[in-house]
């Protein structure tokens, strides 16, 4: 059997809550719901090749011109068309990180340049970083919160990454797959396409609206001749009927998103406050998940009572006793807690 990479992997055990992938608490929105249900009706037909009402929609709603966007089946089929026409030679990843950096890094012959950052910094970035980046490396991964700190890159040093690199001709490839969990705002809100064309920002309908299971992703690049390079590494057809009903419909969903971001703020205070009385160390973060520090079993102890989290332990930059717990709902986090306890 093959090992598991990531988390949600509900398959192998018998599950009650799922702790381990970082998905919306509110589950999807019923509008999204009846979209998808009622695209059944068109799946005899192949999808629009071009899902020209769906791109048309993300560049409305991110004011972002249409030719500037892609979509993806995910955003990890995305990273992976990236790195296929970037070509790069170096690439940079920063660790911890999420794995699919690396899994679409190795599609090539690049070499990977793993930077570890420190845990007295709180697995953040910091200025140093801006020495990794020399005229050897042709494409830096960044994600934004990072994932699985869940913390979000300081404002001014994500520009000096941004400005370091576009003089030095490197492609930034920006994961904003959690950024709406947050109060931050996305890159290309506060800069223009046009100032950075050497940055991409990917980001996914997948945890925002708690749809994993539809696979749909975007991208923002700000060189619309990169942007057809990516175009041609991605399959025909690669957007489903299915998904491009689910985003559409999502897109609308305003309240849900506000409602949201409110709601998982809340939440996390919560657990934070809850564990670190019990003496779990909780690293700053502003996503929808936490990252834990604890000498205690918790993964197999939980596992036990049927809740899943997913152990850090084969993270780069990490090992044994770290953890990463979503934020839910406040009766299944009030139970994550209790069988802590």
């Amino acid at each position: 059997m093959r090992s598991v990479i990531h988390g949600g992997d509900i398959y192998q055990n018998e599950i009650e809550l799922d702790f381990s992938v970082n998905i919306n608490p509110f589950g999807i929105p019923e509008k999204v719901k009846e979209a998808m249900q009622e695209s059944l009706e068109l799946c005899e037909h192949y999808p629009d090749i071009h899902h020209a009402k769906l791109i048309e929609k993300i560049g409305a709603y991110y004011h972002i011109p249409e030719e500037h966007i892609l979509c993806g089946n995910g955003a990890s089929e995305l990273f992976v068309a990236i790195v296929h026409a970037t070509k790069p030679r170096k690439i940079v990843i920063p660790v911890p990180s999420f794995y699919g950096y690396e899994k679409a890094a190795n599609v090539t012959e690049a070499e990977i340049s793993y930077y570890e950052m420190k845990e007295k910094d709180g697995f953040c970035l910091t200025e140093a970083f801006l020495q990794e980046l020399q005229e050897d490396v042709d494409l830096v991964f960044l994600a934004n919160p990072n994932n699985p700190v869940g913390n979000t890159i300081e404002d001014m040093l994500l520009e000096k990454i941004c400005d370091r690199c576009r003089g030095k001709k490197i492609t930034v490839v920006i994961d904003e797959c959690f950024l709406e969990f947050t109060r931050k705002r996305g890159f290309f809100e506060t800069h223009s396409l046009q100032e950075y064309p050497n940055v991409i920002i990917v980001k996914a309908f997948t945890k925002l609206y708690a749809i994993p299971g539809v696979r749909l992703g975007f991208l923002f690049c700000g060189d619309q001749n990169r942007t057809e390079q990516i175009l041609n590494q991605l399959p025909e057809w690669n957007i489903s009927t299915i998904a491009e009903a689910a985003g559409l419909a999502a897109l609308d969903e305003t309240e849900y998103c506000n409602k949201t971001t409110s709601y998982i703020e809340k939440e996390r205070a919560y657990l934070k406050a809850e564990l670190e009385k019990m003496e779990i160390k909780v690293y700053p973060g502003e996503a929808d998940f936490l990252l834990l520090k604890t000498e205690h079993p918790l993964y197999e102890k939980l596992l036990r009572a049927k809740i899943l989290i997913r152990d850090c332990g084969n993270y780069r930059g990490l090992s044994k006793g770290y953890y990463r717990i979503a934020v839910k709902t406040h009766k299944e986090n009030e139970k994550l807690i209790a069988t802590i306890l």
